[in-house]
Parts: structure tokens; sequence; C-alpha cells
């Protein structure tokens, strides 16, 4: 790695650790228990949303109100983004004059969005009219990230109050997550993404004549827009020729900002963040990478405000860095050495054995591999997905990054508030793990870790993984699981373990390479979305809601600190072995074969 990379990533790491606590320290005040100044501000415009809604604002609920509220509010926005897609050809702001999007790609999409997860199987440019994005995509972008925001907060408290039954109100939380944090953050990093050139309108596209004809196959689809196959089952395509350049245009800055801080990462575009008009420069990309890990980071200190113990947060988040840091820095390497299959071939003016400049292959050279290497770690680390590469030209051991930070259960920052509240079950596990080895009742935060709260956690770990080995098993032995892969062997295998993993963790990255946007793979996909999002929820809530009722323990000699070092080493060591054991033999399988094949020239 050079110097340059270097710089990259410790600048981007200073200047996110700078903004934790102050971003921390706000959503702590915004959450508090009693009125403050940003709650008194914002009062008027409060009042106003729960009187249209008819929501009582002092009126707290038990876990099973507060997780049926969840439930509900979010089946109706599906529900709101699937007819919103299927009638976009008779609504307004559609001048290119898009059709209906087919049924089972409108419902893979209403889930997506709803979840938090935003994986695309279709190409928004070409597909969805500016109100569907506007009004169906971008506010889903807010309400899925303020939903993860307040279960975690409500989990925050199950921890922080003693011998109550109530976590809360869900309505009460959602307003304040998006009326506080969500919006504002969002208008100015809407304002500085346009300044950079990222395009907010609601215009015509734009056709420009090129200099020369481009010839170029593109895929046949049949009168309903899916794409026709053959026998085999392999996408059919025709040749075609043409002079005409077509440039999108339309509200791209305002859900390239939200799809960023929510880590939702539903691209405007096809390319997504590789796009020159969602990510035009340099600058753009740092702001984009900033705002994905931005409040994940934060929250990691507003949850060590509210138990009163900061140093709890601050452990939280080291033991996320702990993780991230060493692979980052690994995935960069693995670029920066280059294909494997290349060495030795003295494919450019250096007589060295490698590549001099790296694997440049599905990157943009405005970003150049560090830049790229560290937004594929960023994003798939934080639950975001969004991208500014093509993670299928990624190396072989370059892209089982990003798979495993996935893998983990999107925990290492992860979305915001289900990755914090994700690695709050992980921290029950390691104190009742830790509690087996000397013979005692575990206890975090003061509380007393029992069955119920194992239960629980359990399930938030486990669940996800289940999903990702289950489905992908299903994939690979169904026809119509593999007939949208591109390339055989080992690759093929991972765009398919990629693509699993991406939906089963509420990622929505993909690889690349593998055609999803046909029935199975939009049901397949949907059904891991929804429940890598919803069970996981609801598991952390009863077990926020068993806690609270609990009175606090006192600290004895016997009581592990949950502060220090060694409980770092001890939770990112049970993160780390619950992936490993889980996923190795299927990463052995892809990426890990596709390396070693690569090296002996294979």
């Amino acid at each position: 790695m050079s110097a340059n990379d270097w710089i990259q990533i410790v600048v981007y790491l200073a200047v996110l650790l700078l903004l934790v606590k102050p971003v921390g320290s706000y959503m702590a005040l915004v959450f508090a228990e009693s009125p403050n100044k940003v709650t008194r501000f914002g009062a008027r415009i409060e009042r106003v949303v729960y009187r249209v809604a008819g929501v009582e604002p002092g009126e707290e609920m038990g876990w099973k109100k507060y997780a049926l509220a969840m439930l509900l509010f979010n089946v109706l926005g599906m529900v709101a983004v699937y007819v919103l897609q299927r009638v976009q050809q008779w609504l307004p702001l559609n001048p290119e004059h898009f059709a209906a999007v087919t049924p089972d790609s409108a419902m893979n999409t209403a889930v997506s969005f709803a979840s938090n997860t935003n994986w695309q199987g279709y190409g928004g440019e070409s597909t969805m009219s500016y109100l569907t994005q506007a009004v169906g995509l971008s506010v889903q972008n807010f309400l899925s990230a303020a939903t993860g925001i307040a279960v975690l907060v409500a989990v925050i408290r199950g921890f922080s109050r003693r011998g109550v039954k109530v976590l809360g109100n869900f309505w009460v939380d959602l307003t304040r997550t998006t009326l506080y944090i969500l919006l504002p953050l969002s208008l100015v990093i809407s304002l500085l993404l346009v300044s950079q050139g990222v395009v907010q309108n609601v215009l015509p596209y734009e056709h420009a004549t090129t200099v020369q004809a481009t010839s170029y196959d593109e895929p046949v689809k049949d009168a309903d827009g899916n794409p026709v196959v053959d026998a085999a089952g392999k996408p059919v395509v025709r040749h075609v020729s043409t002079q005409e350049q077509v440039l999108p245009m339309g509200p791209a800055a305002s859900q390239v900002a939200i799809k960023m801080l929510g880590t939702n990462g539903g691209g405007f575009f096809n390319a997504n963040s590789a796009h020159p008009y969602e990510n035009p420069t340099p600058f753009s990309n740092f702001i984009e990478m900033l705002a994905i890990f931005l409040i994940p980071a934060g929250l990691c200190y507003t949850f060590g405000a509210m138990v009163g113990d900061r140093r709890q947060g601050w452990a939280i988040l080291a033991t996320m860095l702990v993780i991230f840091v060493p692979l980052t820095f690994g995935l960069v390497a693995a670029e920066q050495a280059g294909n494997p299959a290349l060495h030795g071939l003295a494919i450019d003016a250096h007589a060295s054995a490698l590549q001099s400049g790296g694997n440049m292959e599905g990157k943009e050279t405005r970003f150049g591999i560090a830049s790229s290497g560290l937004f594929a770690a960023i994003t798939t680390a934080a639950s975001c997905g969004a991208v500014n590469a093509m993670h299928d030209s990624l190396t072989p051991l370059g892209g089982l990054v990003p798979m495993w930070l996935m893998q983990l259960g999107e925990v290492i920052f992860g979305g915001v508030g289900s990755g914090l509240y994700g690695m709050l079950a992980f921290a029950v596990v390691a104190v009742f793990i830790a509690g087996l080895m000397v013979g005692r009742t575990p206890e975090y935060l003061g509380k007393k870790i029992e069955a119920h709260e194992m239960k629980m956690a359990s399930l938030a770990v486990l669940l996800p993984c289940a999903l990702v080995v289950i489905c992908t098993a299903i994939a690979v032995m169904t026809p119509a699981g593999v007939a949208g892969v591109a390339n055989p062997g080992a690759h093929g295998f991972s765009e398919i373990l990629y693509a699993v993993s991406s939906a089963s963790n509420n990622n929505g990255s993909a690889f690349g390479g593998l055609s999803v946007n046909t029935p199975f793979w939009n049901v397949l996909l949907a059904i891991c979305m929804y429940f890598a999002r919803y069970p996981l929820a609801i598991a952390m809530l009863a077990m926020a809601g068993s806690l609270a009722a609990k009175r606090h323990v006192p600290e004895s000699a016997g009581t592990l600190p949950t502060h220090t070092p060694l409980f770092v080493v001890l939770l990112a060591s049970v993160v780390i072995v619950v992936g490993a054991l889980t996923f190795l033999p299927a990463l052995a399988l892809g990426p890990i074969a596709e390396q070693l094949m690569s090296a002996t020239g294979h």
C-alpha cells in the first residue's frame, strides 16, 4: 500500500472520530427523558404531527405494543410503495413515460426499501418515475432509517430503566428521529452534493448526438418488461448501434443524501455512486463515505450517554473499529496487489511481476483503488449497500472482505440503529460466555442476563446466518436460481452467496454478474430481507421489555467490566468466531477457491 492509501484511510477515520461525540451528544438530547432545548425548539411542529396522526405523545408502550406499531407502520409503507410502482404510468412527474413496474419486481422493491435494504434488481433511470423515486423510495429511506433508530432507542431504555414495563412511544421516537436528525442532516448533505455537481431537478432527460456511433448488446424484454431467456436459461440479447446518448436527469441529490445518512444505499441511477451524476468528485465521494458512518458511529456515544456510562459507548465503538480497520486495509492491499492471474505477464512498462497499477477493473479513475476499497468496506460494514465500484470486479480476496463484513451480521457499524442493537445482542452473548467461564450469572449494564434474554439474543444473532446458508442452498439447487449466473465455477457461486448475504443482512449491495430481476430471485430475496429485519427487531424489543422490568444489580468483585480493552477483545472475538464458524465452508467454495485457482493460473 502506498502512502496515499494510508493517508486517505487515516484522514477519513480521524474526521469520523472527531464527529462522534458532537453528533452522539446531540442525538442523546433528542431522546432525553425530560424536555431540552432541542425538543422545545421543535415542540410546535411535533404537536402538529401528533395531532394530525392522532398520537398521544405522553402514552408509553410496552414492548409488544411498540413492536406491533413498528410492524404495522412498515407493512403499510410496503403496500404504499408497491401500489405507487404499479400505477406510476398514470401519475404525474413521469416525463419519460415509464410503464408500471412488474408485480414481482414491485414487491421486491417495496420490501427492500421498507426494510432499509434497498436491494435493486432494476435500473433506476430506466424504470422509476420521478414521483416514484421521490415520494415512494426517498420517503421510505427516511422512514426505514427512523424505524431502526426508534427500535434502538427502545432497546437502550430497556437497559437504562429499572422496574418498569414500558419502553417509550414508537410514534414519538419515529417523529423525533425524522424531524431532528434525518431531515437537518440530509439538507446539509444535499447542499454539499449539489455544490459538487450532483443533479437535482425534475427536467426531461437530455438527448445528445455523439461524434461516432457506438455498438453494444442489450437484453431483449417481453411485453411485460421481463428479460427473455433462451432454452438454456441465458438472457437473449440483440446487437444495436446508436449515435444518441441519453443523459438522465432527476431529483438525485436529495435521495443520495438520505440513502447515505440512513444507510439505505439505493441509487437514483443504476450505477449508484459510481455514476458521475450521483458522485462526481473526490470531495463528494468523501462526503458520501462520511455520511454512511456518521449516525451509526454517533449512536455508540448516544448509547453510552443514555445508559449513564459513556465508556460503554466507546467500548462498543472500539470493538467495531478493531474489526473494521484491519479488514479495510486488507481489502485495499488485495486490490493494490492486482489480479494474481496476470502476475508475471509484464503487462505494463514495469518489469515487476506484479501489476504496478493494481486491479483497476470496475473502478472509477477519479477515485482510484484506495477510495474504492474504503468505500466498499464502509458500505458493507454499515449495511448501506451503495457502491462506487463494481464489487464483481474485485480480486477474490478483495471481494471476500465486503462479503464477510455482511455475514458478520451487519454489526460493524451496521444500519442506523439496527447495527448497534445487533451488536448489543452479541454483547449479551459475550457476557453470558464470560459468566460461564467464572461460574456466575452474567450481568450487563447492571441487569442479570437470564434464559429469556439469551434466547432473544441468540435469535437475533443466528437468524441472519440461517437465512444466508439456507437460501443460498435453495438458489444453487434450483434451475431458476442458477440460470442468471454469468460466470461458472467458484466466481458464480460467489455471486449467489453475495446476493443472499446482502439481502439476509439488509445491506443491498450486489456483486453483479447475476441476473436477479426474475420472479424466483425477487421472491427469494424479498423473503430474506423481510425476515432479516423484523423478527430481529421484535426479538430485541422482547429482550428490552424483559430487561426494563428488572431491578438494577450493584457491581461486585465478580462483575465483568464491559468498558475495558479485555471486553472489547472478547466481544470482537465472539463476533468473528460466529462469522467464521458459520461461513468459512461457503467462503472456501467461493472467493477462497477462486483465489487459489487464480494463483495457479486457472
